[in-house]
């Protein structure tokens, strides 16, 4: 069970992420989750959106340069030691963890993490192995 995320290359320059967000807000694109990895000259935006299709489509008629990489968002008990847990269980079974951020839920007592590993159908089976839910894009966006 995985997640479309869309990753988008983005000059480091000052106004480049305004106009990306206002691109997406312009077509109802709804942002759920961002995150922001920067190099001198360029970022790279990472982000989960509830209309992935139309989405890429505005993005890359603005001229952005875009992809989509499946990703995991897992459950994570919003309490101490709740991503030590979850972490732990994917290292011992072998899985590295890429990269990770969390996305906005209304959901009580737990988190989601965007999680991006080595093998996303061996950190699922460890996952489950492990009594740690995934949860779908669908099931994101409520």
């Amino acid at each position: 069970m995985t997640v479309k995320q869309i990753s988008v290359f983005l000059e480091n320059k000052p106004n480049k992420l305004a106009e990306f967000t206002t691109c997406l807000s312009s077509q109802n694109i709804d942002l759920r989750a961002l995150s922001v990895a920067e190099a001198s000259d360029f970022g790279i935006i990472r982000v989960i959106v509830d209309d992935v299709y139309n989405a890429v489509t505005l993005l890359k008629d603005a001229d952005y340069i875009c992809s989509i990489t499946e990703v995991l968002a897992i459950e994570v008990s919003d309490e101490a030691g709740g991503l030590a847990k979850m972490i732990s269980v994917l290292g011992r079974g072998g899985i590295n963890v890429e990269y990770m951020y969390t996305i906005t839920t209304s959901a009580k007592d737990v988190a989601y993490m965007i999680t991006k590993v080595n093998d996303n159908a061996k950190a699922a089976e460890v996952l489950k192995e492990n009594g740690i839910r995934m949860v779908c894009h669908k099931e994101l966006m409520k």
